[in-house]
């Protein structure tokens, strides 16, 4: 979505011949394929662990750093190999997110109508904030619990995540339509009446 964004915004009369169905179905393809060797790699780490003492996990999810918690072996490589996975998958997709909406807002400080500046940032307002709110709890979850332990906020952060985002996705996504605002306006008008 943020090269949907930056090529909409930055290069909006060539969006249809960038944005083709085969660069789109070859971003679909890396991005499943980038998701499957990062799952089967975390699989291979997690094999070579072996598990002997308690098979109770205090936390939500069965994820590898609640796991590298139960190995009764030395865990020391596969904690650096979720370091190192976390900041290839998180920081650095994350950074190269940034980086788009860097060159977005570049052009759209370009715009010389304000109408169309406001239009142009309340489209990319809605991923940013998804993305953001995404990667911010998930680098957190699993950076800081290669340290051991499963605190309590490491627990919320995991839900936060994995089922808080993903159900706001939907309210996030629709305050950019029309609709939607001038509903909430009525909403809130009606409520100041009462």
């Amino acid at each position: 979505m943020a090269y949907d964004r930056y090529a909409a915004i930055c290069n909006p009369l060539l969006y249809s011949s960038v944005m083709s169905p085969a660069l789109c179905g070859r971003m679909v393809l890396g991005s499943y394929l980038a998701g499957l060797s990062g799952s089967m790699s975390q699989l291979c780490a997690m094999l070579q662990l072996h598990f002997c003492g308690p098979n109770i996990i205090n936390h939500f999810f069965c994820d590898m750093p609640q796991l590298l918690v139960l190995s009764c072996t030395d865990t020391f490589f596969a904690q650096l190999f979720t370091a190192i996975s976390t900041i290839i998958f998180g920081i650095i997709n994350a950074l190269v997110i940034m980086i788009s909406y860097v060159y977005i807002v570049i052009s759209i400080m370009k715009i010389t109508t304000a109408s169309g500046r406001s239009k142009a940032f309340n489209t990319c307002t809605s991923h940013l904030t998804a993305v953001t709110l995404f990667y911010t709890s998930s680098i957190f979850v699993y950076l800081s619990s290669t340290s051991g332990g499963s605190s309590s906020f490491d627990r919320f952060a995991s839900l936060f995540y994995t089922v808080v985002i993903p159900m706001l996705n939907p309210l996030i996504y629709s305050l950019r339509n029309k609709e939607i605002k001038d509903a909430l306006k009525r909403l809130q008008k009606k409520r100041g009446c009462c």
